[in-house]
């Protein structure tokens, strides 16, 4: 049966995130050693985040590279996982098609756009209940998992394991964030980027579509929030 409810959630972030940055910061323009600096931070937040501001503004991005986040993802598209999954330096651990056999109607997400036409929605449901069938047929006759999955439709539910660093996280909220990616990938970076937020608020003003930071449009086509760069 359709899965259409997407879950994400945050499973690691370092409780001394802040910490971390700023001491990479300093280590950067300081004579101090970095060991020195980390065991003696006496500064306060709003002087760690006008530095960590001022070095990231500069592009100097190494700094935040340290950070390591893990989100666990439920009831994602093998079609949004294929995009994500493209993404550099970032970690996924999958549920596999090969080892995982599904059961009966297996879990499936209906884009929003068919599920809009009721009429493209009942031939959808029909399908996918028919790919269902014949899969248990294949499975039932001594098909492997792995062969028998040839035939799973892009809308299979999956889950998944997702590690990147703070840099990529900025980068994919850049690139996905954006109204020109596709909806469920949108909203599932959307939600990655909110529970990072909530433990970071500092981190708002830059887990935003690209821009946002660059302040003019670099699609071929602008969904006109912001100008064209020669606009």
């Amino acid at each position: 049966m359709p899965k259409t409810i997407l879950e994400v959630s945050l499973i690691s972030i370092p409780d001394n995130l802040l910490d971390v940055i700023y001491t990479a910061c300093r280590t950067c323009y300081s004579p101090e050693g970095a060991v020195d600096i980390y065991e003696n931070l006496t500064d306060d937040t709003e002087k760690k985040l006008n530095l960590i501001r001022k070095v990231i503004s500069s592009g100097h991005y190494s700094t935040i590279e340290h950070i390591q986040v893990t989100f666990a993802i439920n009831n994602i598209s093998r079609a949004a996982t294929h995009q994500l999954v493209r993404h550099r330096h970032m970690s996924f651990s999958q549920k596999s098609q090969r080892y995982v056999k599904e059961k009966g109607e297996f879990d499936f997400i209906v884009p929003s756009a068919i599920e809009a036409k009721r009429d493209l929605y009942d031939k959808f449901l029909i399908h996918m209940r028919e790919t269902a069938n014949l899969y248990q047929e294949f499975i039932e006759n001594g098909i492997k998992g792995e062969d028998a999955r040839a035939i799973l439709p892009n809308a299979t539910a999956s889950s998944m394991v997702v590690s990147l660093n703070l840099r990529e996280l900025i980068h994919l909220a850049n690139l996905r964030l954006c109204t020109r990616a596709q909806l469920e990938i949108r909203l599932a970076v959307k939600r990655m980027c909110a529970l990072v937020e909530e433990r970071e608020p500092w981190l708002k003003e830059h887990l935003v579509p690209k821009c946002e930071r660059l302040g003019y449009c670099d699609e071929e086509k602008s969904c006109g929030r912001k100008k064209k760069k020669n606009g």
